[in-house]
């Protein structure tokens, strides 16, 4: 168990660092000055100059990478060209706001793909469960952004039952929090619940055909009860495999939804930097969102040996 911690650690250790080096470097070769953006069109060259040297960019690109990865390591992820003001405390907010969102958008995926997977898969040739598959499916081709977009014109424009977008810190008003929260989280949650309900749907398919299913339901266990007790472990490890790369979809499809509902996350926040060509700005956002990620598919590697024991004994 702790020779597959310590492989996976090294493995993500090594990921992180050609992450940085490829986003470092994709940045950099972008046409463009940042200084010059910063001061404006009308900046002299003593003062594009002067902002340079501020920012460091005249320095050798080597040392500019170093500077900014020994940031990260620190803690430190710079000053805004364009604003002035630290990067940091800005992406920590945004980060809470972008985490809540992706947590309860995964919530409903979970909630809608469970149940639905699971009648899908027991009720496989029955009416019920081919109609259940044909929603699966017509979620799976719908974006998120146009779920976004058709949930406001439903639920906040015709009915006016939830307000159409905004951001309310859940401790200054959680009645209103949850009204905003709603509609975001749905659009991404619905869309990815229609994709992971495919998966367990597959996944307790192939558990109903094995051989110890059969021998539980020989001894006296009705077909639902061996299913829990024997089948729904089995099934959760290909089903976690897909639940990371989900969370991961789920960071990236926030950085539309965000942009869809005015939510003041980390998708706002990359976007307004591309605008506002502040590229520090943007290569921190895209770095969080990386190591997001990458310490997703982390631990869902050592979710596995923690579900199936046959891993445990393989490593």
């Amino acid at each position: 168990m702790w020779v597959t911690v310590l492989q996976r650690t090294a493995i993500l250790a090594a990921s992180l660092i050609i992450a940085s080096v490829v986003v470092f470097a994709v940045l950099a070769v972008l046409p463009g000055d940042p200084a010059r953006v910063a001061l404006g069109v009308n900046a002299t060259e003593e003062a594009v100059v002067r902002l340079r040297e501020q920012f460091g960019l005249d320095r050798p690109l080597v040392v500019q990478y170093a500077d900014w990865a020994g940031g990260l390591l620190r803690g430190d992820l710079g000053t805004s060209y364009v604003s002035k003001s630290p990067v940091g405390p800005q992406v920590a907010d945004r980060l809470q706001v972008t985490g809540i969102l992706v947590l309860a958008s995964m919530l409903v995926a979970l909630v809608v793909a469970l149940p639905a997977g699971v009648v899908m898969a027991v009720r496989h040739r029955r009416l019920s469960g081919l109609l259940l598959s044909a929603v699966s499916q017509v979620g799976v081709a719908v974006p998120a952004f146009l779920a976004g977009i058709l949930l406001i014109t439903v639920f906040a424009v015709r009915l006016r039952w939830l307000p159409a977008n905004g951001w309310t810190p859940p401790a200054a008003d959680p009645v209103m929090f949850l009204e905003q929260l709603t509609l975001p989280a749905l659009s991404l949650g619905l869309v990815q619940g229609a994709v992971l309900t495919r998966y367990v749907r597959s996944a307790i398919l192939d558990v109903l055909h094995e051989d110890y299913l059969r021998t539980a339901r020989a001894k006296g266990l009705t077909a639902g009860r061996a299913l829990v007790r024997h089948g729904l472990r089995n099934a959760a490890v290909p089903v976690v495999t897909v639940l990371g790369l989900q969370l991961a979809t789920l960071l990236i499809g926030a950085v539309v939804v965000e942009r869809v509902f005015v939510v003041p996350g980390l998708g706002s926040l990359l976007l307004d930097g591309v605008a506002d060509r502040d590229l520090l700005v943007v290569r921190d956002v895209v770095m969080v969102l990386v190591v997001a990620v990458l310490l997703v598919n982390f631990l869902v590697d050592l979710l596995y040996v923690a579900i199936d024991p046959r891993l445990r004994r393989a490593r």
